[in-house]
């Protein structure tokens, strides 16, 4: 059913990262040695493969230089379930905050979404005919009702989704042929159909609006979902014919899609090949010199919190336990303040492998304007493409660009290549507030319009602090 896990070589994990990330090799390196010896372990016998616990990684550096996109497109380019969370979000029991195992639980998630996409592509052929042919039977007017009746447990309740079985194929009269033809064509799209859909909302409808509520809506909306009348829940919409047959080949789709199966292979993915990227660990350290109470008797219950998922354990899920013994932590902060060293011992012997990552300067920035395949410059030039307007920067302009950056990011908090995003944005801010009214020109972003630009903010200290 499902493609699973890609394998690369560790040169080619970080042949990957170099695409998207500029610089920061020993990070890369780190990352793609983990990311093997996953692979590695499986190819190992079942007596020793249990054994052998995953390589945890602290990465340490300032904001923006790369910590976070190194985990996520590590994950991406695993197709791996990812999660990433905030360690200050988390606090000890007895204060506001998340319950730490939601962790795990928001990993399954992400592992059940995974897998049911490459699920549902690989029934999209078929989904698509079934969903064509009852968009015909709709538009004809003769659409089959769906069978329901009593129960035992009360009047017309429908099939849960799970068991439900795709729709079978209907013999088409000559005049739903004919109106097939037109829905190929396209000859039907301005048309508007009513269809009976899925209601996919919450019972509670967002009443726990409160900090942690969302673990406990979450879990009494499921309970809620299956008491009798609620399943197979459904509301009637007015839709154009192109949305229509999206939301149709989508239920036809979770029809053919056998979620048992899907859940099964989501737990085993999200236990043998999930990254939970940890970020903001810094903040939960306690300092040496604090005193005896205050914050950091918080911080360290966080830390003891966090132990034994970290080390392996199993954890409750709606769709089943979950072992967290195999899954990748990668672990980031600035550490500007505490040390890796100021970690409670527990933790710190879970992330063996810790790797430095260095500051961005001048000739970081000019890299990441011109070499990423997603860089910052293309994005801009594509975004005002839209508006008929060719945007383009001079050599001399992404050098000045870079210098600016690196003069902000010293005169102020050093905010690594984020520093980019707001250099550019007040650069561009006058073309892309008139860019509507300037359709099919070109405009060329040179050195000498840089500084024009952004000589002016610099100049003054407090107002560099901030616009830029």
């Amino acid at each position: 059913m499902s493609r699973g896990p890609r394998s690369f070589t560790p040169r080619e994990i970080v042949g990957e990262l170099d695409r998207y990330i500029v610089g920061q090799h020993k990070a890369k390196r780190a990352v793609a040695i983990a990311l093997r010896n996953r692979w590695r372990r499986q190819q190992v016998g079942p007596e020793l493969r249990d054994e052998i616990a995953p390589k945890n990684i602290i990465m340490i550096g300032p904001t923006g230089v790369g910590k976070t996109e190194i985990a996520r497109r590590l994950a991406k380019l695993a197709q791996a379930p990812f999660v990433k969370v905030e360690a200050s979000k988390f606090t000890e029991v007895g204060y506001v905050g998340r319950d730490v195992e939601s962790i795990v639980r928001d990993l399954v998630e992400n592992a059940i979404q995974l897998v049911r996409a490459e699920a549902v592509e690989d029934v999209n052929t078929r989904a698509s005919e079934l969903a064509e042919e009852r968009l015909v039977q709709v538009l004809s007017g003769r659409e089959p009702q769906p069978q329901s009746g009593p129960t035992a447990f009360g009047p017309f309740v429908l099939t849960p989704p799970t068991m439900q079985q795709p729709s079978a194929r209907a013999t088409l009269t000559s005049e739903q042929l004919e109106l097939r033809d037109k829905l190929r064509r396209g000859e039907l799209d301005t048309r508007e159909v009513e269809l009976d859909i899925a209601d996919q909302s919450s019972p509670l409808g967002g009443m726990f609006g409160m900090p942690g509520g969302g673990d406990m809506e979450a879990k009494l909306g499921e309970m809620l979902s299956n008491l009798p009348g609620m399943k197979g829940r459904s509301k009637r919409r007015r839709v154009l014919v192109p949305e229509a047959r999206r939301l149709l080949e989508a239920e036809e789709a979770a029809k053919l899609v056998d979620m048992d199966g899907v859940q099964r292979e989501a737990i085993e993915r999200a236990e043998q090949s999930g990254i939970v990227f940890l970020d903001e660990i810094d903040k939960i350290a306690s300092r040496q010199s604090a005193g005896g109470g205050g914050p950091d008797i918080s911080r360290e219950g966080v830390q003891r919190d966090l132990l034994p998922i970290v080390e392996g354990s199993t954890v409750s899920t709606k769709y089943g336990p979950v072992k967290t013994d195999h899954v990748l932590f990668v672990a980031a902060g600035a550490f500007h303040v505490s040390k890796v060293s100021d970690l409670i011992p527990e933790l710190q012997g879970r992330f063996p492998i810790r790797v430095e990552l260095h500051s961005l300067e001048k000739p970081d920035f000019i890299r990441i304007l011109t070499e990423p395949k997603n860089a910052l410059t293309r994005q801009y030039e594509a975004l005002l493409e839209t508006e008929g307007v060719k945007l383009t920067f001079t050599a001399d302009a992404v050098d000045a660009i870079a210098e600016y950056a690196a003069d902000a990011n010293q005169r102020a908090e050093n905010i690594g290549a984020r520093r980019l995003h707001t250099i550019l944005e007040a650069l561009l801010e006058d073309l892309s507030f008139t860019a509507p009214e300037r359709s099919e020109t070109s405009v060329v972003i040179d050195g000498a319009k840089v500084r024009a630009t952004l000589a002016p903010i610099l100049a003054s200290g407090d107002a560099a602090k901030y616009i830029l």
